[in-house]
């Protein structure tokens, strides 16, 4: 495909080339990058006086990236995360435009030059059991939107989908019977398959009968009949969220998103003596080394290790050879 040689043209191009038609982006990938480039013009037009249109690649050179990537960080207060998706986003377009106008390769080659940020790893958060427990307990099961969200709590720790795999479930998502399951799309268009427990099976049968939805209908609707929004999951969570911390405080220490809850999911597995390759299948991992980080974040797991080795107060008795095996080691 022959792209347009004005700016303009050639991000149309990027989106509608690159990512829909060669990538097959998904929708998520496709907003993420149209958000990079919308801030990425918002700080033109304010740095440069020019409207998204008025814009040329020569604009956009390594120096003038790199003032936008220090104001995702200084001015919007963004961490070194979302500075590197946001680069990310950009190299994928100059790694495209230096196939289609390598007339700009000494500028093209400068911005991919740029390095993606290093930052600090914290361990991650999730839920104990009391706190688990409180967090279940919170909403009010005496209305219709309590019992709704008791059942999503219930499904999403059990089950430990993404936000993104749950706010697009279906009725018809969850198979009931022998070797009950819920199907969804996970990451990367991938499909798969999770185990229903069968306490979760009951209150998903009560929660079914109660919705009584067509095949199509979203699992968890929001108040008008429609799909709840990652915005929706994260208001309810954190009301309810408020709720428990009453009943459990040390609730308050932790920035509960239903991230949180997916991690509940693996070190619930992980504590259980599941093995971690089982544990990425579960989650849908592309690694079973992303599920690593469960086994630094499990205390419980290095105090057991830490028990099995010899206490600081007894005396370390050295190994000491036999003659005869001295004898052979100085001869070498």
């Amino acid at each position: 495909m022959k792209i347009n040689n004005n700016f303009p043209g050639m991000i149309e191009a990027f989106f509608t080339d690159r990512l829909m038609r060669q990538r097959q982006a998904s929708p998520n990938t496709i907003a993420s990058y149209r958000d990079s480039f919308c801030l990425l013009f918002d700080f033109a037009k304010q740095r440069l006086k020019k409207e998204p249109s008025a814009l040329s690649l020569e604009d956009l050179d390594a120096a003038f990236i790199g003032s936008f990537l220090n104001h995702i960080e200084k001015d919007r207060g963004n961490c070194a995360r979302s500075r590197n998706l946001r680069l990310a986003a950009i190299h994928s377009f100059f790694k495209y435009i230096a196939l289609q106008d390598p007339i700009h390769s000494a500028l093209i080659q400068r911005v991919l030059a740029i390095p993606t940020k290093r930052f600090e790893r914290r361990l991650i958060d999730f839920l104990t059991k009391p706190e688990i427990d409180a967090l279940l307990a919170a909403p009010d099961q005496s209305t219709w939107s309590g019992r709704r969200d008791s059942t999503l709590l219930y499904f999403t720790i059990q089950t430990g989908l993404r936000v993104s795999e749950l706010i697009g479930l279906t009725c018809k998502d969850i198979i009931l019977g022998s070797g009950a399951h819920v199907r969804c799309k996970g990451k990367g268009r991938k499909e798969r398959c999770t185990p229903l427990r069968k306490e979760l099976l009951a209150t998903l049968r009560s929660w079914l009968r109660e919705r009584s939805g067509q095949p199509d209908d979203p699992l968890f609707p929001n108040a008008r009949g429609g799909f709840l929004s990652r915005d929706g999951i994260q208001y309810l969570l954190a009301k309810h969220v408020a709720v428990a911390s009453k009943q459990c405080p040390s609730i308050q220490r932790k920035r509960v998103s239903p991230h949180v809850l997916r991690h509940t999911t693996a070190m619930e597995l992980l504590q259980h003596g599941v093995d971690l390759a089982v544990i990425a299948l579960w989650l849908g991992h592309e690694s079973p080394e992303t599920s690593q980080i469960y086994v630094q974040a499990n205390l419980e797991m290095k105090e057991k290790a830490l028990a099995k080795t010899t206490p600081a107060n007894v005396k370390v008795i050295r190994y000491q050879p036999d003659d005869h095996l001295l004898a052979f080691l100085k001869s070498l």
